[in-house]
């Protein structure tokens, strides 16, 4: 947890001033007891009414003196710890921005949301008991200690045995209880998967009606997490009846023992009554310390999740070209004996492909389910790296460029059409930030969107709603289309984006795409056959292997693959037209 002190740099004034005022509060608590010992043995025992109004008032200026300095202690708490977690959550929002497709899979987003939200809460938690709590609890152990001893030396030794027991109790109740804390946190994780799925997938859920087995499915995630909070309540429960019991009776044991020392002469009532204050003092400053211990364990646990997010380092590593010159002599994009498998997978996803792409041609990428499609063009953008072989861009391998470099080339429309929350405008601004309306209405226009966007009232200035809900699938589609092409890049990639398209529109958007070709390269996945029979290159894939290159009519007589894949959506004489 130290390594967290860095984000606590612009608050060093509030952690100095939070503990002063602190300490500050403690010794005026500390001071009560004396004034209310010289209240009995002098004002009381005397019947000095003057001493006792006179001393009441410095009790009550202590109490509220003490009230001011808790409350100044509480606003600078609360002001390092919110902006701590603030600072904490930017870092770690930039940090996983960075990481890969590798690292983000191997976590899990549900998670990531869990430690950027539940965990740094954790911890802001921790920072403000820590300004607020860790100073002040063994200050008052141990000043009460120390001004009992000087009351009476011999009745404190019941301190001196007291504490080592309250200490066993403490360890062994937290050393059975830490253990537990990083599970709940990992079953927070499933709690936050089972929500997001639901909240994503809330349409699929309606219309298979499953609402009941998604209900249950969540309340057993959830039952999880609360049995393991009793499992830790149970054993923390022990915490506060083990401490009161041992100090209840250390204070039997003062004012048994006290009596006699008061019955001889060497203590008076007042004092054991102050000897009583101490060890509530201590009693009660010992339950906030078992109570930070608790507090600390927690925020160790998430600490440790948050450090496993900010100790990993991208496995995407930038090259130094700022620049993609091009260079026509060359083929603009070439795979050399490229294989691919995912982390913890023994089967390659892509085995040994090897292929020029030149520029201004249209690459068809088709396939069953599974074999390696959307694979083989997230290696194009460097989403993933190549476990073997080499892809180069303009002859130079992809690893030599940077990021920013390397994807300018590239727009890229995924598989999922996702929209953000904003204006149209805003949307279609990804890629190039000062995009004109012209520009956006030229792309508009060549993903078949301008005519649909154009009926709308509020134009290019109407916000798309969560998940872009407000649209169909199809324009949706056509929307992530125009995106991409904003900004002219060299190389589009259509990751089956074309699947919620009628016919018509989905022909009107190849027609455009053509007209483009001359400084325009296109990959073209889709599991339609005649989505990609006008490409100048088809790419088949079976089981991540390349089975067959060529022209349409070329693979239709060469590939059995591919002839099959037309043949179930094409007639013959289609297939052949």
């Amino acid at each position: 947890m130290f390594g967290f002190v860095k984000y606590l740099k612009n608050y060093k004034k509030q952690v100095i001033i939070g503990p002063f005022f602190k300490l500050l509060e403690a010794v005026f608590e500390i001071m009560v007891p004396l004034v209310m010992s010289s209240i009995i043995d002098v004002g009381i025992k005397n019947q000095n009414t003057a001493y006792v109004l006179k001393m009441g008032c410095v009790m009550v200026t202590l109490g509220v003196s003490g009230y001011v300095f808790a409350l100044i202690c509480q606003y600078s708490a609360a002001i390092a710890s919110q902006g701590f977690g603030t600072i904490l959550r930017q870092e770690l929002f930039h940090h996983i921005n960075k990481l890969s497709y590798k690292e983000l899979d191997q976590v899990g987003s549900n998670s990531l949301i869990t430690r950027i939200t539940n965990d740094v809460n954790q911890m802001q938690v921790a920072i403000a008991m820590l300004i607020r709590l860790v100073i002040r609890a063994p200050f008052l152990i141990i000043g009460s200690a120390i001004m009992a001893m000087i009351l009476d030396l011999k009745l404190s030794l019941i301190f001196l045995f007291v504490t080592p027991l309250v200490v066993v109790v403490l360890y062994l109740v937290m050393s059975k209880s830490i253990p537990f804390y990083k599970i709940r946190q990992e079953k927070l994780d499933r709690v936050s998967l089972i929500t997001r799925e639901n909240l994503e997938g809330a349409r699929v859920i309606r219309a298979f009606s499953k609402q009941a087995n998604e209900q249950k499915r969540f309340k057993e995630a959830g039952q999880e997490v609360t049995d393991i909070a009793i499992r830790v309540g149970k054993i923390s429960a022990v915490l506060n009846p083990a401490t009161f019991t041992i100090l209840n009776f250390a204070i039997i044991a003062i004012i048994w023992f006290g009596g006699y020392r008061v019955f001889e002469g060497s203590l008076t009532q007042g004092q054991i009554i102050a000897f009583s204050s101490y060890m509530t003092q201590i009693s009660l400053a010992l339950v906030v310390v078992a109570n930070l211990v608790v507090i600390f364990t927690k925020a160790s646990a998430s600490a440790a999740r948050i450090n496993e997010i900010l100790n990993m380092n991208p496995s995407i590593e930038e090259g130094k070209r700022t620049e993609v010159v091009e260079k026509r002599n060359l083929p603009q994009i070439s795979f050399r004996n490229v294989s691919f498998s995912y982390t913890n997978s023994d089967k390659y996803s892509l085995e040994n492909v090897s292929i020029d792409i030149n520029r201004g041609e249209t690459i068809g990428i088709i396939g069953g389910t599974g074999s390696g499609k959307s694979t083989f063009i997230h290696l194009l953008p460097r989403f993933y790296d190549v476990t073997k072989g080499e892809i180069k861009l303009q002859g130079i391998p992809l690893k030599e460029y940077s990021l920013t470099a390397l994807r300018s080339e590239f727009g890229i429309v995924p598989q999922r059409a996702v929209l953000f929350k904003e204006t149209i405008r805003k949307n279609m601004q990804w890629r190039k930030a000062d995009a004109t309306d012209e520009e956006i209405w030229v792309a508009l226009a060549f993903a078949q969107a301008d005519e649909f966007v154009g009926k709308l009232p509020e134009g290019l200035d109407t916000v798309i709603s969560q998940g872009g809900k407000n649209f169909s699938g199809g324009q949706r589609q056509r929307l992530t289309i125009a995106r991409a092409l904003v900004g002219k890049p060299h190389v589009l990639i259509l990751d089956d984006s074309s699947s919620a398209l009628d016919y018509a529109t989905d022909a009107k958007l190849r027609a455009a795409i053509k007209s483009l070709s001359d400084h325009l390269t296109v990959f073209l996945v889709s599991q339609r056959a005649n989505s990609i029979k006008h490409a100048n290159k088809i790419i088949v894939l079976e089981d991540g292997k390349v089975v067959g290159i060529g022209t349409h009519s070329i693979l239709f007589e060469t590939c059995e693959v591919y002839r099959e894949i037309a043949l179930s959506q094409l007639s013959k004489e289609e297939a052949l037209a």
